[in-house]
């Protein structure tokens, strides 16, 4: 199913794979709000629908919207409380980049009707898809596994010290998931030659933390990979293009990850 900003793509298996900050669409009402759209643009997870096209293959159901997160983050929560209190990161309706570099023009912010808005055309449709998939699969399968793609920047000082590890798995600390999908997931990235960490600064955004329900059957992971991994990092504003010579060592494990998950899920692991 494809609306203009949403698409799904719906598979049997008890995988369901969430693509939340790839877009790159503004509706052209707000475009002339934003500094720029190079900027509006900037921390967009890059290339990380081509960096898992493997999904449908897999069997998995696949849903990703197409509007830029600069207008409304549909993995954070829809009553704007901050998932990381204490620590900086972007809102509901981002202000800045990553960085803290305005996105809006001087007195061009959202408003709280802006925000209503946003939330009621994108954020809530987004969520009740995941809803809806959740449901269909769970009466084909026993459990599944929701799968949350996403990445950013190796090096964002005020977001966290140093170099980001490659992969960063996030269960809410584990709560979003039965131990057996962290550790399948850890065994595996570690058996690689990437570096990785568990609920360290990403724990897993709102997608994993409402979504996630072990005891329901419904187990949810956030992957937050760093760029690096697959990609050469963004210089200045413009992103390096897909590379799949690049790319193929880290898809080879996220293969070989959502795989193993599947079929953990169908009994098979």
């Amino acid at each position: 199913m494809i609306d203009d900003w949403l698409t799904i793509r719906r598979g049997t298996a008890p995988l369901l794979v969430s693509i939340p900050h790839t877009g790159t669409e503004i509706p052209g009402i707000l475009a002339d709000r934003y500094v720029s759209r190079d900027l509006a643009l900037y921390d967009t997870d890059w290339w990380i629908e081509r960096l898992y096209d493997f999904a449908v293959d897999l069997g998995a159901t696949v849903v990703r919207t197409s509007i830029s997160r600069s207008v409304i983050d549909v993995n954070r929560d829809s009553s704007g409380q901050s998932l990381y209190p204490g620590q900086a990161t972007t809102g509901l309706c981002p202000t800045t980049t990553f960085d803290g570099r305005p996105l809006y023009e001087d007195g061009a912010e959202p408003t709280a009707q802006d925000i209503a808005d946003r939330l009621a055309i994108y954020h809530a449709p987004y969520h009740q898809a995941l809803d809806e998939e959740i449901a269909r699969l769970r009466r084909l399968n026993k459990k599944i596994v929701l799968y949350d793609c996403h990445s950013i920047r190796s090096v964002i000082p005020r977001l966290f010290e140093g170099e980001l590890p490659n992969f960063n798995i996030g269960t809410n600390s584990g709560a979003a998931c039965d131990p057996a999908v962290q550790t399948l997931t850890e065994t595996i990235c570690g058996e690689s030659t990437f570096s990785q960490v568990s609920n360290g600064r990403f724990k897993g955004g709102w997608i994993t933390r409402r979504c996630g329900a072990p005891e329901a059957g419904v187990h949810a992971i956030q992957m937050e990979l760093a760029c690096r991994g697959y990609m050469d990092e963004i210089d200045g504003l413009e992103p390096a293009p897909y590379d799949e010579a690049r790319a193929a060592p880290m898809r080879a494990v996220l293969v070989r990850l959502l795989t193993g998950l599947r079929d953990w899920a169908t009994g098979q692991t």
